[in-house]
């Protein structure tokens, strides 16, 4: 990806950007801390490039207007967070069953219910296990920089495109809301111009786009051919990084702002003569098994810690991942409450020495 612009940018906003930079010509949100600057930046830029900036009337709306937009032949992005991203799930269902491919930010916040505007990571059960009606998976990428929020919103319009499906840019609060130097890639040149899109005329007939099939067997085929989807992404399109993680005997496994607070923790640990790594999922649907699987084979893991600010929803994947061969712990905060890296180093400090035992 060639880069020739560099700006200050706000998570948020560099996922604008992103969008822009990637093709889509297509806004609907509705504003909610601490996800604002999305709609704030998208109806600052989308009609300056005489591209559609709508505010719907609420976040069910939104996902609808997506939905309209996506089977006319548009790039469409819609953004929000915690409750909001509730709201839309039967739209983003809707998507799965139509094939349809559209991109979702989502800049997570405190929950259950109300809760409040800090950064936590507890949509993550929501956004990867489907979250509305019916057998189908979400696409989910974690950035955990701001220049990573540009990067992964274009990644997720192409991938969307190439599976034909929804799309997640999950992103905690902190990363929605810091402000970091993002170099700005060459915008796309292609003309979106999908074959599938509603009244193409295609052999003859117009195209059309269902999700309902009132014949059992029908529907079995539908949902057959989605998981047969699924499963190849899961083969093809795993990303994380590793570091520290080849002679590591405690791996900890982060994404977002958890996996920086990670990466300063295994730099500490390190300096004390402790084998700690680090894991950090690049998307989490699909998970990145392949890499916690060699951790496993390698044989010089001894567990893996994961670090979440949720009450432990990535950990049931890390689990199944290393088919409880290695004990797997969890080190959390909730409620807006961002880990520390001293609080970090003290969860690992503690369970070396249970492993030494």
């Amino acid at each position: 990806m060639k880069y020739n612009h560099r700006l200050l940018l706000k998570g948020n906003e560099a996922a604008v950007y992103g969008a822009l930079l990637a093709g889509c010509d297509c806004y609907f949100g509705y504003p909610i801390t601490p996800a604002s600057e999305i709609a704030q930046a998208a109806a600052l830029l989308f009609p300056r490039l005489h591209r559609t900036f709508i505010q719907a009337e609420s976040e069910i709306g939104a996902i609808n207007m997506v939905i309209g937009g996506v089977a006319a032949g548009h790039r469409c992005l819609t953004a929000s967070s915690g409750l909001g991203i509730s709201l839309k799930q039967e739209g983003v269902s809707y998507l799965a069953g139509y094939e349809m491919p559209a991109v979702i930010l989502d800049i997570t916040r405190g929950g259950p219910g109300l809760g409040n505007i800090g950064p936590e990571q507890a949509d993550y059960f929501q956004l990867v296990k489907g979250g509305g009606h019916g057998s189908y998976k979400c696409l989910v990428f974690t950035p955990n920089s701001v220049q990573e929020m540009c990067d992964m919103t274009i990644d997720a319009f192409h991938m969307a495109e190439k599976y034909r499906m929804p799309a997640y840019v999950m992103a905690d609060g902190v990363i929605g809301q810091m402000m970091e130097s993002v170099e700005l890639p060459e915008p796309a040149t292609d003309v979106y111009d999908p074959e599938w899109k509603m009244g193409r005329i295609v052999d003859g007939k117009a195209n059309y786009i269902t999700s309902i099939y009132m014949e059992h067997d029908d529907l079995e085929a539908q949902n057959v051919k989605l998981q047969k989807k699924y499963r190849e992404i899961e083969a093809k399109e795993q990303r994380c990084e590793t570091y520290c993680a080849d002679d590591a005997e405690l791996v900890i496994v982060a994404y977002g702002i958890c996996s920086r607070i990670a990466r300063g923790a295994v730099d500490q640990l390190r300096a004390e003569g402790l084998k700690v790594g680090l894991v950090r999922p690049q998307m989490v649907y699909p998970f990145p098994v392949d890499a916690l699987q060699k951790i496993v084979k390698g044989g010089k893991a001894k567990a893996i810690m994961s670090l979440e600010m949720s009450a432990g929803q990535m950990i049931e994947d890390i689990k199944l991942a290393v088919e409880c061969k290695l004990p797997v712990v969890l080190c959390n905060r909730m409620g807006g409450n961002v880990p520390g890296g001293d609080e970090v180093c003290a969860a690992a400090k503690k369970m070396m020495k249970e492993l030494a035992k």
